[in-house]
């Protein structure tokens, strides 16, 4: 990312920030991208069209929103391994109108036996892979709670793994923005890259048949193939072989966890998240700042708007590393820890942390996130993710999946049995006991930036869920810097730029598509739902055919 300083003076530092690359727009599936899309018979929103197909069929063949979700994640693995995939991690916020809320701790570990300090130090490569969690997520989801036999379920990703699909334009941008790192190892070369070593292109068909065997093997033995059969043996004879820290014992030894549900409010909406791994408290504390902070009479003004929800966040974010125990999960999401906070804005004592660890500074994470609703109101909010673009860079001879980064200094200091936190932040919104709206974010440490902003226009300026998403958005650097969404429409104006110059603030103009998080969500609207994918991406929105 190249950055340019337009202009500097005493008083005045605007930097712009330009993504490479044309418009995702001409991405392979664009006839059947659609981005916007109300049903009363459910509705899937996915960042691939391909996973949105896979999870509307389930809906079609008379599944329920963990069947359709469950099929979309394992097909995202096929069709977006620079995002996600199954030697990634994940977490599942699950709404059932029979039982409540649920959730799905399945992120990667650090083993038992392993020591930090003496590991090495390496933010890609075999030793930064941890113990993928994606397989034993996934069909602990679909066994507690889907309806559907897991063959039926993990189809869509088998076919299309062993038949082939066109690659996409923004899946193809991304394997070439590493295509340097991939090359250093031989399963990412032999399954990520053409046979001289360079990138493919986008319309390329792309066949993965050793994967579509992994798959079929988990589809026909279960989760304990992957974790302490043939494939585990594989995983592990070649990770051992390239300085790598997993055994048969490390990976035999991972479970899927139940998730900490925590909640909190805004301007009378009630907020359901995930504790860590997960960052859902980090995000209800942001939007509890922002009701403590500002009235909404104030935040109908878009200058206004941005300045309260850069200081929001900025706030929440101050405690993203002294989330340890539930006390803390309690502390965070309380409206007594949101006066306080929202106070320090006011008082303008707030400090700026610049301790985070990498991952956790990087400008735009590669994540995927879905949202899926059926027509009896289960719902379904899952984020998945490798970590940056390629994860660990490596895969497996044989295997074709990516592992994701967890160890070797990437999410900074990782004990052993630490399960890597992120800034992933499934939510369902409610009023009162019946669920409203339900999304989540990719893009790093914009996930919980983007969720705030949308939440916020939707309740305090009165947007629809298609408007809100495609409003303009704003995230605090780890310097205090505010970043600014310039994009084609709906974009900040130099003039809102100068405003918060003028308040005192450091501004960053972000230009390019997908820059502020990447949201898939689902709204409810009369008998129905509204699914949004986000109009700077690539994902899709559909539901089955009515009858």
């Amino acid at each position: 990312m190249k950055k340019n300083i337009i202009y500097l003076t005493p008083f005045l530092l605007i930097i712009f920030s330009c993504a490479t690359g044309p418009s995702v727009k001409k991405g392979i599936y664009l006839q059947s991208n659609q981005k916007v899309h109300f049903s009363n018979s459910g509705v899937v929103s996915t960042g691939h069209p391909l996973a949105t197909e896979a999870g509307v069929k389930m809906l079609s063949l008379g599944g329920n929103a963990v069947d359709a979700a469950v099929a979309a994640a394992f097909t995202l693995s096929v069709v977006e391994p620079s995002m996600s995939g199954i030697g990634g991690r994940a977490q599942i916020l699950i709404y059932s109108p029979d039982s409540g809320f649920h959730g799905i701790d399945a992120t990667t570990a650090a083993p038992s036996d392993y020591d930090f300090d003496s590991a090495p130090k390496k933010r890609y490569g075999y030793p930064s892979i941890g113990i993928p969690g994606v397989v034993k997520g996934l069909t602990k989801a679909l066994s507690e709670h889907g309806t559907m036999d897991r063959d039926l379920v993990m189809s869509p990703s088998i076919e299309i793994a062993i038949n082939g699909h066109n690659l996409i334009y923004g899946e193809a941008l991304r394997q070439k923005y590493v295509n340097e790192q991939l090359n250093e190892f031989e399963g990412s070369r032999m399954h990520f890259l053409n046979k001289d070593g360079s990138a493919r292109s986008a319309g390329d068909w792309v066949v993965q048949k050793e994967l579509g065997r992994v798959l079929q093997a988990i589809s026909d033995e279960g989760p304990d193939v992957f974790y302490s059969g043939w494939i585990a043996e594989k995983i592990v004879e070649d990770n051992q072989a390239n300085g790598g820290v997993l055994s048969m014992e490390a990976l035999a030894e991972y479970e899927a966890m139940n998730s900490h549900i925590v909640n909190g409010s805004y301007r009378g909406y009630n907020i359901a998240g995930l504790w860590v791994p997960s960052y859902g408290a980090i995000t209800i504390q942001a939007l509890q700042i922002l009701e403590s902070y500002a009235d909404p009479s104030r935040l109908v003004d878009n200058r206004m708007w941005g300045e309260a929800v850069y200081h929001s966040i900025q706030s929440a974010y101050l405690d993203r590393r002294k989330q340890k125990t539930l006390e803390d999960a309690v502390k965070f999401t309380s409206k007594e820890w949101a006066e306080k906070k929202a106070s320090e804005i006011n008082n303008k004592s707030l400090e700026v942390d610049k301790l985070m660890p990498y991952a956790f500074t990087l400008p735009n994470g590669h994540t995927t996130h879905l949202t899926v609703v059926d027509k009896n109101g289960m719902i379904v909010s899952l984020t998945q993710t490798v970590g940056t673009t390629m994860g660990s860079k490596v895969a497996t001879p044989g295997l074709g999946f990516i592992y994701a980064q967890t160890l070797g200094g990437y999410l900074g200091e990782v004990k052993a049995r630490d399960r890597a936190s992120s800034h992933i932040s499934p939510m369902i919104i409610s009023k009162g006991d019946e669920p409203v709206l339900a999304m989540g974010a990719a893009g790093g440490s914009r996930i919980p930036s983007s969720i705030v902003a949308v939440v916020s226009r939707i309740i305090d300026q009165n947007k629809t869920l298609e408007e809100a998403m495609a409003l303009p958005r704003v995230h605090p650097q780890n310097d205090g810097t505010i970043d600014l969404e310039f994009t084609e429409k709906n974009s900040f104006t130099m003039k809102d730029s100068a405003f918060y110059v003028g308040q005192g603030l450091k501004v960053s103009i972000q230009r390019g598509v997908a820059r502020f998080g990447r949201l898939h969500a689902v709204m409810k609207e009369n008998d129905g739902w509204i699914g949004v994918a986000d109009p700077d991406w690539e994902g899709s929105v559909e539901s089955p055919s009515q009858k």
